[in-house]
Parts: structure tokens; sequence; C-alpha cells
């Protein structure tokens, strides 16, 4: 089995327009949000073991505050500048390079393409808000797989 954690990056700021969009910050609810949700998927006993991220400021940050809310190693999240702005192809690209020993991966990216994903894998979920983390159980044994396979359970959480 293999379990793979969608996460729209948290709640951003937009208070500076002198920023790039790679450079924006969360806001106070997206700080907020972001280890709130890891602790609400540590009480389903969703845990991952590797952590992939878009390199922008308000992706990593909110896989930052959500890998310190789940007491994970800091090895675990690997940020990937391929997921800034990926489709569901690029980001499926990324799992499938997960090491097979890992059981429970979260993606944590952007907008449009882990709505478009989050639609692929399930067939019901049609939009993520920030934050939201959807959670997909495919019967499968290597991450490869993932892309083909149907879902055998779907979880979607959001923030409110």
């Amino acid at each position: 089995m293999k379990t793979l954690v969608l996460v729209r990056h948290a709640k951003s700021a937009w208070g500076d327009p002198t920023l790039a969009d790679h450079d924006r910050p969360l806001n106070d609810r997206g700080r907020r949000d972001a280890p709130a949700m890891a602790v609400r998927l540590r009480e389903r006993g969703v845990v991952p073991e590797a952590i992939r991220s878009s390199t922008a400021v308000r992706a990593r940050t909110t896989a930052e505050a959500m890998a310190d809310a789940l007491a994970l190693p800091a090895d675990v999240l690997v940020l990937d500048e391929r997921l800034y702005g990926a489709g569901p192809d690029t980001i499926l690209g990324v799992v499938a390079e997960l090491d097979e020993e890992v059981g429970t991966a979260m993606v944590v990216a952007h907008d449009p393409g882990m709505s478009d994903l989050a639609y692929r894998l399930s067939g019901e979920i049609e939009h993520m808000p920030t934050c939201a983390v959807a959670e997909f159980r495919f019967a499968v044994w290597s991450w490869p797989e993932v892309a083909d396979a149907d879902a055998v359970a779907v979880h979607l959480d959001t923030p409110h």
C-alpha cells in the first residue's frame, strides 16, 4: 500500500506588490493553518516518511510547519523546483521517483496543479482550497504505479 498526501500551500500574503510570486510568504492564517492541519493528519494516523515541496516560499513554509508539527527529521523534507507551478503529470513524476521503502509521502505545491491532480486521482475532489489536505491510498507496491491506479480510499480535509 502507498499513501499519497497532497497539500495545497497555506494562505499566502499579497501585501507587498514588489515581491515576485515565488517569494510570497504565508499570512497569519496560513501560519496557523499549516501546523493545525498536520496535527489533524497525525490524529488520523497519517505521518509522511517523505515530503516533497515546491521551492516557493509559501509552499516551503507550509511544508516546514507541517514537518515541525509532526516532529519529523529535517531530511524528510526535500525541496523540488519542478513542483513550482507544476501540473499533474509533473507532480506524479516527482512522486514516481520516491524510494520504494516510503509508504506514505506528502507533496506540497500549488493550484491549479494540486486540484487537477486531486480530481484525476479521485474523480470527486474538484477544488483544493489553501492548506487543504487530500489523502489517497493505493493498493500498489511502487510509486510509479500510482499514476495509473485507482485510489482505494480518499479523504479530503480543509482548514475551515
